[in-house]
């Protein structure tokens, strides 16, 4: 019997919910992620639960107790119940009776063995109840001490259900496999990835996303270029290749980088901004994201010689982000080629001073505005517009030093012209 003792699984509202969710006969037990993860040290956010309570008896029963109730999936069972500000979603024991490779009809029951064996993969389908003793029904406590991502039963048929369980093979595998990816698993996403091309560009990028932003990818970009799945998602990639994401991880881990799922996908894609508009509409990408991918595209590759000066100009007028993810991926494919490139590591230097100037330069506040040059003598209009942005060229070439009164001194003769009309 394997017993997991963790903070959130102690705390009072959920006890309390697992409680009430199983008087009567009834039974309830945490389900998924939250088990997985605390089996296998790693941090939980969500706690899902599995009952056999009806939907409208989970919400009866939940209310009775004070807690706030949202019908989210109700007729597929799940009912999320929020309590002191935090979300559990409560989903009654269920098998799959009718899918299409993209939704399902439902049948609700009380029977576990058969509401795990509906699930996708074995880690994934672990249950824990209030006391801590975990309910293992289809081998996934082995599979995570192994590091193998499996299907539960057929690979095939867990895939024809749901078409997306072909990425988050990869993404789960990506987050939790060791070695080599199930093979039975890699067979059956490659038979069938044309699936995907029938699910919603949100699903897909969603799914894709969190890979992306699992702590090494790259192994399971490999496999997914491998068998034709990354080339159906990320068509743009097929062509450009995925060698920048390995060092690109390396670098993130060796300078304390964020996992950025963003800079990761600028990695493995061209920087063209026609084709990554048409990515970004494909997989109807948010709009921010979208707008940082189209301004990395635009913005011109780092010069490892540029000066501070030049630089800061640079960001002072332009896109702070797009330059500096410009600047980590060309450090991540220099690092990449140290031992083979002589000049691989004075470059890295160099990318790295600059990395650092742009990391460090706090946005000064431009000395002058448009009232001081009325009080010169210039009038309103482009002419005014136009004095102020020369101006500020000349502030920021000079690296930011001139004061108020020596930019003053310095404006155009315009407006001793204007004043005379």
């Amino acid at each position: 019997m394997t017993r997991i003792s963790a903070e959130w699984l102690k705390d009072e509202r959920l006890q309390a919910l697992l409680a009430v969710l199983s008087d009567e006969g009834e039974e309830a037990r945490v389900v998924g992620g939250a088990v997985r993860n605390t089996l296998m040290e790693r941090p939980v956010t969500d706690i899902d639960i599995a009952t056999t309570t009806l939907p409208d008896e989970t919400i009866r029963r939940a209310e009775a107790i004070g807690l706030k109730t949202v019908p989210t999936g109700i007729d597929h069972g799940t009912v999320t119940v929020v309590a002191d500000g935090r979300p559990y979603e409560v989903t009654t024991l269920r098998r799959d009776i009718e899918t299409d490779g993209r939704h399902a009809v439902v049948s609700f029951g009380r029977d576990w063995q058969a509401d795990a064996e509906r699930r996708d993969f074995t880690i994934n389908a672990l249950y824990v109840d209030a006391s801590g003793e975990v309910l293992d029904l289809v081998g996934g406590i082995a599979d995570i001490e192994r590091g193998v991502l499996r299907f539960i039963g057929d690979a095939e048929q867990r895939i024809r259900e749901d078409g997306l369980r072909i990425l988050r093979f990869f993404r789960f595998f990506a987050w939790y496999g060791r070695g080599r990816p199930d093979a039975d698993g890699l067979r059956a996403a490659t038979r069938l990835k044309d699936a995907l091309k029938r699910l919603s560009a949100e699903r897909l990028w969603n799914e894709a996303r969190k890979l992306l932003a699992a702590p090494d990818p790259s192994r399971a970009l490999l496999w997914m270029r491998q068998t034709g799945v990354l080339t159906i998602v990320l068509p743009e990639s097929e062509r450009w290749g995925i060698d920048t994401i390995h060092p690109l991880v390396a670098v993130e881990a060796g300078r304390g980088w964020k996992a950025d799922p963003l800079l990761r996908l600028m990695a493995i894609v061209p920087p063209d901004p026609e084709r990554l508009d048409e990515l970004a509409r494909r997989l109807k990408l948010a709009n921010q994201e979208r707008d940082r991918l189209l301004a990395f595209a635009r913005e011109p590759s780092p010069a490892p010689d540029e000066s501070d000066t030049a630089l800061r100009s640079r960001i002072y007028f332009g896109d702070r982000q797009a330059i500096e993810d410009k600047l980590r991926l060309a450090l991540a494919v220099w690092q990449g080629k140290v031992g083979q490139d002589a000049s691989a590591l004075e470059t890295v230097a160099k990318l790295s001073a600059r990395l650092a100037v742009a990391d460090g330069f706090e946005t000064p506040e431009f000395p002058l505005n448009g009232g001081d040059l009325k009080a010169k003598g210039f009038k309103p209009g482009p002419e005014l517009g136009q004095e102020i942005d020369r101006l500020k060229r000349l502030w920021a070439e000079g690296g930011f030093k001139l004061g108020r009164q020596q930019l003053l001194d310095r404006a155009g003769g315009q407006a001793s012209a204007q004043g005379e009309g």
